[in-house]
């Protein structure tokens, strides 16, 4: 396993800055949140950031994940608009559109994945219609991103449509591939009640492609440093222990920019230790 910490915790950094202090930390991994200040896929300069970027993840010898959950990237006035369920045809392919250049810098950069998630369903739409709206638009991805190589680790999302792990598999009834898998956010599972996460972690083990952690409460979706929440992290290791995985483990924690030079160092403190002891 692989810690890793993701760039959208660092948003008050220059993105270099940012890689530099996450390798010089210890951790292994990064999870590159696409945004307008890091590789904006609709930047002039792309190419060249793309290079630089290349470098350093060479440099610092960092696996990536590229995540799309950039908060008002595509839309400055509604976050996380549009999505795969929006009403518009136009608004779904503009997040077709961005999700195919996430996979474009994946490949390059040879990342372990590309990380997103369905959206809020908005539209007076029933929920067979919604999913769908959804699976058309996850089977154009799952094509374009099967052709150029790159895993899609789909993540289920509190308040969206697909929200825990049961809905993913009533998803994969609709559309499934072998480079369509998950990213577990350990934070929702305790969020939305799946609990021990170890149990709900195995039968997913082979379609695990990238994990999220930080701590949380149950029903209530913050994402808490850790020793603030209600996660038994023991049983978190445990259960990825007992399925083998080696991925990247990344900390998520978006609302903490403001003292990111030391939640990195802590969080860090933290997983060492318990992957250390446990």
């Amino acid at each position: 396993m692989k810690l890793g910490y993701n760039t959208n915790g660092l948003a008050f950094h220059r993105w270099d800055d940012a890689i530099r202090l996450i390798a010089e930390t210890g951790y292994e991994s990064v999870a590159i949140t696409v945004d307008h200040y890091t590789l904006n896929p609709f930047a002039a300069d792309l190419p060249e950031q793309l290079q630089e970027m290349q470098t350093l993840l060479k440099q610092y010898q960092l696996s990536s994940v590229i995540e799309t959950g950039a908060r008002f990237l595509l839309n400055p006035r509604a976050k996380h608009e549009p999505t795969l369920l929006s009403a518009a045809p136009e608004e779904r392919a503009r997040r077709i559109d961005f999700l195919k250049r996430c996979i474009d810098q994946a490949a390059f950069l040879k990342s372990d994945a590309v990380s997103f998630w369905a959206g809020q369903l908005k539209e007076k739409i029933s929920r067979e219609a919604a999913l769908g709206l959804l699976a058309e638009g996850c089977q154009e991805v799952i094509e374009y991103a099967a052709k150029k190589q790159v895993r899609l680790a789909f993540e289920p999302e509190p308040g969206m449509l697909i929200e825990t792990l049961n809905d993913f598999k009533e998803l994969t009834r609709l559309v499934d591939h072998e480079c369509f898998g998950l990213t577990v956010d350990i934070g929702h599972l305790q969020c939305m009640g799946e609990t021990p996460i170890s149990q709900h972690l195995n039968p997913w083990a082979d379609r695990i492609f990238n994990i999220h952690i930080e701590d949380m409460i149950f029903g209530i979706h913050d994402h808490l440093r850790f020793g603030e929440g209600e996660i038994d992290f023991v049983d978190v290791v445990s259960g990825l222990r007992d399925i083998n995985y080696t991925g990247g483990i990344q900390v998520e924690l978006s609302r903490h920019s403001y003292i990111a030079p030391d939640v990195v160092k802590e969080s860090f403190c933290f997983l060492r230790n318990l992957l250390e002891t446990h």
